[in-house]
């Protein structure tokens, strides 16, 4: 019986020492787990750290790229402005050439009730200021001004 007894003495606390490091827990960690678990921790934050950065990578170049589709947009606007101002005034010169072309070719008819006669020149500079005398009372018909 005394045999009996250690064993059953033995077999309690042996209950009792398992059940208390079951409900304490085990804090015991190899130390190769434990430096595993270290380096994924390092990891991790690491990964966090880098994504962080990745983030606002992406937000700066969504920023950019929001303010050069404005910018494009602009241009795009202005270019087409700009376009419909040089069709206008191709168009505009197109119609001043052809004023011209007419205001050319209609005043070829000259009077006939002015007849010329010359006169004998008796020095060279008095046919000079005759001659642009001449020339600057004759009207010469204007080209049409460009707007």
């Amino acid at each position: 019986m005394l045999i009996r007894s250690r064993r059953a003495v033995m077999g309690v606390s042996m209950l009792g020492i398992s059940s208390m490091l079951l409900l304490g827990g085990c804090d015991f960690w190899p130390p190769a787990l434990q430096a595993q678990i270290e380096q994924l921790h390092s990891e991790a934050q690491q990964a966090a750290a880098d994504k962080a950065l990745l983030q606002n990578q992406l937000n700066a170049a969504n920023k950019a790229k929001e303010e050069l589709q404005i910018r494009v947009e602009d241009l795009t606007r202005v270019n087409k402005e700009k376009s419909a101002m040089i069709a206008n005034l191709e168009h505009t010169i197109a119609a001043a050439r052809e004023r011209a072309v007419k205001a050319v070719k209609t005043p070829t008819v000259k009077p006939a009730t002015k007849t010329a006669v010359k006169k004998p020149v008796k020095s060279t500079s008095k046919a000079t200021s005759k001659s642009s005398a001449k020339s600057s009372t004759l009207k010469k018909p204007k080209p049409a001004q460009l707007r």
